[in-house]
């Protein structure tokens, strides 16, 4: 449905009727107008809370900001013993967070190895799958090439052999075979 806007509101006409405006046609619009209304209202607290989310990681962002700017007005004011100790204690963070996001690759490495191995096994059911069909396939057919056989001569079907390719290649039939097992 497409949106109302206070222009289609204003040049809304409505069919009169005997007692005035056709009610079920003026309950259709407001019913739309309401629903415009309500789309827009549930929008606007979508965005309003999106708003105040932002505004509360700028803010957080602006305490860190202002904690780091602290720390470094006390870091140029300290002796260079405490200097030294401070780019020890940073090489030491780098060091970790180095760490922590090797292992953080390391686990979707690990991640990736097992989705592939997890296609891998899906790839082999859906094969085992098939050659399960196939076999039972070729074994149905065998049972009615024996069964038209043994309806021709009278005599006990003789066994047949499928060739499985020729099953795969040949081209599906169009008429429809009747079964009679018994």
């Amino acid at each position: 449905m497409e949106k109302i806007t206070p222009v289609d509101i204003q040049h809304k006409s409505f069919k009169k009727a005997l007692q005035g405006y056709d009610r079920a046609d003026v309950d259709k619009f407001l019913d739309e107008i309401i629903e415009t209304l309500e789309d827009e209202a549930q929008q606007r607290a979508a965005l309003e809370a999106e708003i105040a989310d932002h505004k509360e990681r700028i803010s957080h962002f602006k305490a860190m900001e202002e904690s780091l700017q602290n720390t470094l007005v006390l870091a140029q004011r300290t002796a260079d013993e405490v200097k030294a100790s401070a780019h020890k204690e940073a090489d030491l963070i780098r060091e970790q967070s180095r760490l922590a996001g090797e292992r953080e690759i390391a686990g979707y490495n690990e991640r990736i190895s097992e989705v592939r191995l997890e296609q891998q096994r899906a790839v082999e059911a859906a094969e085992k799958a098939r050659s399960e069909l196939r076999s039972l396939l070729m074994t149905h057919l065998a049972l009615l090439e024996r069964s038209d056989a043994s309806k021709g001569n009278g005599e006990p079907p003789s066994p047949t052999t499928v060739d499985s390719n020729a099953i795969e290649e040949s081209p599906p039939k169009t008429e429809t075979t009747r079964i009679t097992v018994y």
